[in-house]
């Protein structure tokens, strides 16, 4: 079985005052703090949400 490629996204802008789709999406990727980093797989649904809230987190591949 071959090895999911994985994302790191970290959250650098602050939620707060933000359109509640795009809060649901930082939470979607399991984002709750400022700068804090988590890794998730490289799926079209979570491409979709990092697209959606692009100029709050930053994305590279692992």
């Amino acid at each position: 079985m071959a090895q999911q490629k994985r994302l790191q996204v970290t959250l650098i802008r602050s939620m707060n005052g933000r359109l509640k789709k795009h809060q649901a999406c930082i939470r979607g990727l399991g984002l709750r703090r400022m700068h804090q980093t988590v890794e998730v797989i490289d799926t079209p649904e979570n491409r979709g949400m990092i697209s959606k809230v692009n100029y709050m987190i930053e994305c590279k591949e692992v």
